[in-house]
């Protein structure tokens, strides 16, 4: 059974951190190590990691940069290099993961394939509530899964009730933007180093991470969709600085158009 590693992105936000290590925890496929890829927080969430990691059923490191500005790729790509599993899931702190989030994307895991997951957005009243609690729990929070929908804490429960399994359906046929989530996909670390990871020259929040699967099925790797199966949680948050977000679109959408592909 090959190894996972799991490439965990997180800043200064340790209290979504503890939970989505405590998230971790709780898998049913425990054959995977954590590389925490910090993008120089600070103090508080060094003290986070240093107090779970005792208590962690899997390995735990910690990479972490100066902060110098959202140099997300940079660390990803340290975490890339240092990761002793054959397959990278990429993950981001401010993300809850289901106890089968493991067990899934091993089955979906194909060589010559990459998986792009998808998110269960919380709105900020439920973030704030969950972070409340003493401890993350899944079946707590199934429990109220019907609640949390109808009174808009969660934008959808379908997935998170009904899996699906592999099948060809999954398969995008070409190159499409949307439906790309930097916060839950993977792909073989082979695949990622010979694309050379993450483009390093993008910095600053947003579109990363479609600049990098469209690499690698430019190299000839397939994307599959994690929908209906991998599904993540993610936490409210707002984002801080989007000023480099249309200078990144544009360069995506301009190495597209160069192809003669349109998304």
């Amino acid at each position: 059974m090959f190894k996972i590693s799991i490439l965990l992105a997180t800043y200064n936000w340790p209290s979504a951190l503890k939970f989505c290590l405590e998230s971790l925890q709780t898998q049913t496929d425990k054959n995977f190590e954590v590389i925490i890829a910090d993008d120089g927080s600070g103090p508080e969430t060094k003290g986070v990691i240093n107090a779970f990691s005792p208590q962690a059923n899997f390995p735990i490191m910690h990479l972490w940069q100066d902060d110098l500005g959202f140099r997300k790729t940079l660390i990803l790509n340290q975490a890339i290099s240092k990761a002793q599993g054959e397959y990278l899931i990429f993950l981001d702190g401010d993300c809850l993961v289901q106890p089968d989030f493991v067990k899934r994307h091993r089955q979906l895991a194909q060589d010559g394939f990459l998986v792009t997951g998808s998110r269960v957005l919380l709105n900020q009243t439920l973030t704030q509530k969950i972070l409340s609690w003493p401890h993350w729990s899944f079946s707590a929070f199934q429990r109220n899964l019907i609640t949390y929908r109808l009174n808009g804490g969660i934008n959808k429960i379908w997935p998170i009730l009904i899996k699906l399994g592999n099948g060809s359906w999954r398969i995008y046929k070409q190159f499409v933007w949307r439906r790309i989530k930097g916060c839950n996909m993977a792909c073989w670390q082979k695949d990622a180093i010979a694309i050379r990871g993450f483009d390093e020259t993008m910095t600053g929040w947003g579109h990363e991470d479609a600049d990098f699967v469209f690499r690698l099925q430019q190299s000839g790797i397939k994307r599959k969709s994690g929908s209906w199966s991998t599904e993540v949680f993610h936490l409210f948050h707002r984002i801080s600085d989007q000023s480099k977000a249309a200078e990144n679109a544009k360069r995506v959408r301009e190495k597209i158009l160069a192809k003669g592909i349109h998304s």
